[in-house]
């Protein structure tokens, strides 16, 4: 019998990026093969759960969109499980890091690369699910055209662009950031502009 590590299942709405808005079933998966200073998921508890309880789970909540995030959930999320989730009528986006390639069968995924952590073709390997947007934290230093390139290193589908200011605890510092980000996209307009709405709203 296949186990997952779950972190946490909870229903909330989408807070970043293009399905900002949409009320989504956010299936937390525990553990990950980065350490971001700025990452504010606790990943490392969970609980054991089989595919039926999974979606056992989700079924509970109205929506049928559902979100498999972590943590890095590549890590454990396999092609069967999404098949699963599609059986049972949801559309699946999954938001990765992009180190390890994603299940091909995947309705949306959001790569949200971070600095030093790509691996050249790595999303391309196997014919896997190639990101529909990339999110990038962006922070004083933050080169988004290099991590870009990096994450897509030949021609490929252009993903949508996002550039999602740090939320560095600061406050002060947060609003340098947001003003150099809101610069960056003014000169560069090919990126959008994604805010953490679930953070302004005080939601989960």
């Amino acid at each position: 019998m296949v186990t997952f590590r779950v972190n946490d299942i909870f229903y909330s709405l989408q807070g970043e990026g293009r399905n900002t808005g949409r009320a989504a079933v956010f299936v937390r998966f525990a553990g990950c093969n980065l350490r971001c200073p700025f990452c504010d998921t606790e990943f490392d508890s969970f609980q054991t759960m089989t595919d039926a309880d999974i979606i056992e789970a989700v079924t509970t909540f109205p929506a049928r969109f559902v979100v498999l995030t972590g943590g890095e959930p590549t890590l454990q999320v396999d092609e069967p499980l999404v098949d699963l989730l599609h059986r049972h009528g949801f559309e699946v986006a999954m938001e990765s890091n992009g180190t390890r390639p994603a299940p091909s069968n995947l309705d949306w995924l959001t790569v949200s690369p971070k600095t030093g952590a790509l691996k050249g073709d790595t999303l391309k390997e196997n014919g896997k699910k190639l990101p529909d947007e990339v999110k990038i934290v962006f922070e004083e230093h933050t080169d988004p055209e290099e991590l870009f390139a990096r994450l897509f290193p030949s021609p490929s589908p252009a993903p949508l662009k996002y550039l999602q200011p740090c939320d560095t605890g600061d406050e002060a510092r947060n609003k340098r950031i947001v003003a150099d980000c809101v610069d960056y996209i003014t000169q560069h307009p090919e990126w959008r502009l994604s805010l953490q709405t679930h953070k302004l709203i005080d939601i989960k």
